[in-house]
């Protein structure tokens, strides 16, 4: 049984598939079109519909269309203020509703014509060559039938206790909006999963987090990392602020008041403009008063559920500081986050619970140990594409071998291997690579991918070697292969590896296991022969404004348009000479 997530029509639109409660493919439109969260003003079919991921994703099970069986789109417009429907959703995994589009459903009825009726038409009228297999045949009586809405935080919910490691485990999910819910919390045991409760627009931390990000002059639905890595500049001056904007409740509802920043603050800062110590001592504020009312929101579905395990998704989880704090503090043995957090994850979570709905498992399920669910090019295929634009070009005989010896000498390198990470982490298949002794490191690499000078860049680690450099008051080794925690750097390793630590002593730790990327966990190891650290800078293959690389065409285009000194693309190594 094929069943096909969307999340469309909303920004970091993606398509997730699933067979028989396996993940096979999934990727974000972003990396196919190069539309950045799809916010840029394009034509509609461009930006708001996954056409490339869809098509991607049923490449990879050698499908058409009118083979999936369902169709889990991630929101529910039935649910909107005003809307069908507004009746409270029924979550055990049995079948969800299905229904077709109509009138009453607007705006969302369009996204329906495009997929289904349209379709043939586009493609008769010249639609992009790729599509043409794929919506051969495409009937829009057929595949209403088969045609599911999944609520956007149910979504969310389901990419995290479907895809964790966990049979029994709490479950909360933060970010900006879906229909109606910011927040919702809830527990997954004996393969079923039932929702405690939620919180409504208008209260949001996601929302929130927005606000301020945009006053501080970033985009604001893109830039909340910004403010994260902001804050360790700072000064928790204005905590009593935002103490009084959110209040949270003894029942683990929560409220936030209007924060009317610029009768606080004064006028925001102006995109691009000089960053001052107000700035920095907002970001951190803002940033406490989260991870404060997030502990308490934690301590109290703890008490609710007895659970030991913690689940979390939604574009707010994302914040690895915050999590690091919830993992150290407790209430939680153990907390797993869904690296595609942000709606791009909802097609996963979509597609999962259909699929679960429809087989009616008990118990157990797939557990998301990486994220390289994307497109992938063997040998072949780069080397023809070199070929063709006739560039200069080596085969290499060991790879881990002659990358590390560059990286041993201060070299930037492109690294291009293997599947295309899902989520907004590139997390070693689409990654710039360095090594962490050199303390210049963060600004070069800043400078290259024009970034701020405040960004931090993260460390790569193998599992085995992580808590001999990082440390964690948790026992057991540290695991953290999705880059969605930081850990304190320990103070006797910090001298060797200073382009990794933050302002704040901590690190964004990705640990690395040989089953989960051999190619990358043997560059470590052949670095760590050379230099005796078992660490490298890891940071996001693109540029600024360009969403991370897909293609061979993309990695190359990106190389030599940066200060890349060389790419390591499959077996093939590209350098540029000085």
């Amino acid at each position: 049984m094929y069943t096909l997530g969307i999340n469309a029509v909303y920004h970091d639109c993606s398509a997730t598939l699933v067979r028989d409660g396996e993940v096979l493919a999934a990727a974000e439109e972003e990396r196919f079109t190069h539309v950045k969260h799809g916010k840029r003003p394009v034509p509609f079919t461009t930006w708001q519909l996954p056409f490339h991921a869809i098509d991607y994703c049923l490449s990879v099970a050698g499908i058409d269309l009118m083979q999936v069986d369902h169709f889990a789109y991630s929101y529910d417009p039935s649910l909107l203020p005003g809307g069908r429907g507004g009746e409270t959703i029924e979550l055990p995994l049995e079948p969800s509703r299905v229904r077709r589009p109509d009138a009453s459903t607007s705006p969302w009825d369009p996204l329906f014509l495009s997929y289904i009726v349209n379709a043939p038409r586009q493609l008769a009228s010249g639609a992009p060559h790729h599509l043409q297999a794929r919506f051969r045949g495409a009937d829009a009586e057929a595949i209403a039938a088969r045609w599911h809405y999944v609520e956007h935080h149910l979504s969310h919910e389901a990419s995290a206790f479907l895809a964790s490691p966990f049979d029994r485990a709490a479950v909360l999910t933060m970010d900006g909006r879906g229909e109606r819910a910011t927040t919702s919390y809830g527990l997954y045991e004996n393969g079923r999963y039932h929702r405690i409760k939620q919180v409504d627009l208008p209260h949001s931390l996601g929302l929130l987090y927005e606000e301020v990000t945009r006053y501080l002059g970033f985009l604001h639905s893109s830039d909340e990392y910004k403010v994260m890595a902001l804050a360790s500049f700072g000064e928790p001056s204005h905590v009593d602020f935002f103490d009084d904007i959110v209040r949270v409740a003894d029942d683990g509802s929560y409220t936030v008041a209007p924060a009317r920043l610029a009768e606080r603050f004064g006028p925001p800062r102006e995109r691009g403009g000089p960053l001052e110590a107000r700035h920095f001592d907002i970001a951190h504020s803002l940033q406490a008063t989260l991870e404060k009312t997030v502990g308490r929101m934690a301590d109290w579905l703890h008490r609710e559920t007895g659970a030991q395990d913690l689940c979390m998704a939604g574009g707010v989880a994302l914040n690895c500081v915050m999590n690091a704090r919830l993992r150290e503090r407790g209430p939680f043995e153990r907390i797993w986050v869904q690296p595609a957090s942000g709606d791009s994850g909802t097609s996963l979570g979509a597609a999962l619970w259909v699929d679960a709905a429809h087989r009616k498992h008990a118990a157990g399920h797939w557990v998301m140990e990486h994220a390289y669910l994307g497109p992938e090019f063997g040998d072949d295929e780069i080397e023809a594409f070199l070929q063709r634009s006739k560039l200069a070009y080596r085969r290499m005989d060991n790879v881990a071998e002659e990358v590390a010896e560059l990286l041993a000498q201060d070299k930037i390198i492109g690294w291009f291997q293997g599947r295309m990470e899902f989520g907004p982490r590139a997390l070693g298949a689409r990654s710039i690579l360095a090594s962490p002794i050199d303390p210049g490191m963060q600004a070069r690499l800043n400078e290259i991918k024009d970034r701020e000078d405040f960004r931090p860049v993260a460390p790569v680690v193998m599992e085995e070697r992580a808590r001999d450099w990082f440390a964690t008051s948790r026992p057991g080794p540290i695991v953290a292969p999705f880059m969605l925690f930081v850990f304190d750097v320990l103070p006797d390793k910090a001298a060797r590896i200073p382009a990794v630590r933050h302002t704040d002593g901590t690190a964004r730790v990705q640990t690395v296991r040989r089953d989960q990327h051999p190619a990358y966990y043997d560059l470590l190891a052949a670095f760590e022969r050379r230099t005796g650290v078992p660490v490298l800078v890891n940071t996001s293959f693109n540029t600024r404004g360009e969403p991370i690389v897909c293609t061979p065409r993309d990695a190359i285009e990106s190389f030599w348009t940066s200060p890349l000194d060389a790419l390591a693309i499959g077996s093939f190594l590209l350098e540029k000479r000085s």
